[in-house]
């Protein structure tokens, strides 16, 4: 009897992995997919829109409020007396 038993514990363990593995895959088929096209178009303009500030050649030379990467100017708060 036991050994029956053992067989359908193990049974139901594979039917309960199989429907979790099942739910899973029904999970990732619902949800939203962009076509190839699409998302490299998307890409593309965004490239094309958005200055990047390590591209100078592309885009020009930067104005100094506008570089994310120039060095901060330190303000002149304390002073040694």
């Amino acid at each position: 009897m036991s050994s029956r038993a053992n067989k359908a514990t193990m049974h139901e363990l594979k039917l309960r992995r199989l429907m979790e593995h099942n739910h899973r895959l029904r999970e990732e088929l619902a949800r939203p997919r962009v076509m190839v096209s699409v998302a490299s178009l998307n890409l593309i303009n965004h490239c094309r829109s958005t200055k990047d500030p390590l591209i100078p050649s592309l885009w020009g030379p930067l104005q100094k409020g506008e570089d994310p990467y120039a060095p901060v100017e330190q303000a002149g708060c304390c002073s040694l007396m």
